[in-house]
């Protein structure tokens, strides 16, 4: 995804979506983000027996995924953006007129991380691309994954 910018052409992946799926249930702790308007729902990335607990945006439809965190000057050490696809595809993302450096973390069809873009810079129109077939695209502030031990192979849930 283009971290906070618009979706950028991706290829469908041919392989079916993987056991366990973990899309959003509808959660009673809901709420709507006073920026984007958009949902905010509970993450967890759980590894090596420690849970990292996250509010996090959901951009669902083509146009929230196209802006994204584009513009936002700021976002709490514990929020985030969610951008989920239907079905596991080949995500890539972009800086475009986003102005906090970010971590795009890259969600497999089984759940689990499968590579961590950390840090992406600012502005930049270099595409940032999934290592795989994803389900969805996390951003957390940059340097947050690192912060907090998160790598590939973490549990994502939501």
């Amino acid at each position: 995804m283009i971290l906070g910018a618009f979706f950028a052409a991706s290829i469908a992946c041919c392989a079916p979506q993987a056991a366990e799926p973990v899309p959003a249930a509808e959660s009673p702790s809901a709420a709507v983000h006073p920026v984007s308007g958009l949902e905010v729902i509970p993450l967890t990335i759980s590894q090596d027996g420690k849970e990292h607990r996250f509010r996090v945006e959901v951009a669902k439809t083509d146009a929230e995924q196209g802006r994204g965190l584009m513009f936002r000057t700021e976002m709490g050490p514990d929020e985030g953006m969610l951008f989920p696809t239907e079905r596991p595809q080949a995500r890539s993302f972009w800086m475009k007129n986003t102005v906090i450096p970010l971590d795009l973390i890259f969600v497999g069809p089984d759940g689990r991380i499968t590579n961590i873009a950390a840090n992406a810079v600012p502005y930049t129109l270099e595409p940032i691309p999934s290592s795989g077939p994803a389900i969805a695209v996390l951003e957390l502030n940059g340097g947050r994954a690192a912060e907090l031990g998160i790598r590939p192979g973490a549990r994502v849930t939501w």
